[in-house]
């Protein structure tokens, strides 16, 4: 494992002979626009391993992407490398389907201090719900990033991260199974305390994700990428990009329904992914991800 190597994989040519804030957001930066949120492992007959050396060689030397539990724990190590104080943390994610958060921990983020005040970073949750900075911990105050405005909430030890959404105009409309697009203004995206973790905590939610049958990442073939204006995510054999605050403080949401011979072409030129074994997509939760 090569520091060299992670910075090329991820186009970095920056500093990072100093910890401070400037360094930390530019190689997330790098990071969330080269490396994609994806599960296809689990739709090509490959299994997810928790295991650093693995994420390293799957995302560093496979160019592929991979999940919170990859993502993040592959940042960690980077960011660790480099002189930075990183926590682990354990998030809930929120569900709109059923109104509620998991029951148990299903998400790795990271917690980094610097200068006496500590920022939440993470590099895996991908999507529209993507922070594109390093947060600070503060409560109740907005922050405004690309995306949209992000803030979190504390109540009794428990913070919790929402956004806040930008209407969408979506050209060819018919082709979107999205609801209440112009409804919703705040979606609430997961809670967490600062309780520190370590990484074998995360196993058997690396486990079940991936293999119970109601897991959103069974039913769903995911693979998204931030650019550089927006964010492009292939759904089963939906592809939709999104170019944030188009125009009057709308993003732009164009769709299209792939063909199965699209797919792999699709994966190469719009997320430079290239897999080993046969792809099958899936998209059998009607549960929207935008």
């Amino acid at each position: 494992m090569d520091l060299k190597e992670y910075f090329a994989r991820i186009s970095y040519q920056g500093s990072y002979d100093k910890p401070d804030l400037a360094t930390l957001t530019d190689i997330f930066q790098h990071h969330i626009r080269a490396v994609p949120f994806e599960n296809l492992s689990i739709h090509c007959g490959e299994s997810i391993e928790l295991d650093l050396k693995a994420t390293y060689n799957k995302i560093v030397r496979k160019k592929r992407g991979g999940w919170c539990m990859e993502n993040n724990h592959l940042l960690s190590w980077v960011l660790e490398t480099l002189g930075y104080d990183v926590t682990l943390l354990g998030s809930k994610v929120y569900v709109p389907e059923y109104d509620a958060y998991a029951d148990e921990i299903d998400h790795l983020l990271l917690k980094v201090v610097l200068d006496e005040k500590s920022y939440i970073v993470d590099g895996g949750f991908g999507m529209a719900y993507q922070i594109w900075q390093p947060m600070e911990l503060i409560s109740g105050t907005d922050q405004l990033q690309t995306p949209g405005v992000f803030r979190f909430v504390e109540e009794n030890g428990i913070w919790y991260l929402e956004k806040v959404k930008r209407k969408q105009w979506v050209p060819n409309q018919s082709d979107s199974t999205c609801h209440n697009v112009e409804k919703e203004v705040c979606r609430r995206v997961y809670l967490f305390t600062l309780q520190p973790r370590d990484i074998e905590e995360f196993r058997a939610s690396n486990t079940q994700l991936q293999t119970a049958p109601d897991s959103l990442f069974v039913t769903k073939s995911i693979c998204s990428l931030q650019t550089a204006d927006g964010i492009r995510a292939l759904v089963g054999w939906k592809l939709t990009e999104i170019k944030y605050n188009y125009k009057d403080n709308m993003d732009l949401v164009e769709i299209r329904i792939l063909a199965d011979e699209e797919i792999e072409k699709t994966l190469k030129d719009k997320f430079n992914i290239t897999l080993d074994k046969k792809f099958v997509p899936i998209n059998a939760c009607r549960l929207s991800l935008f």
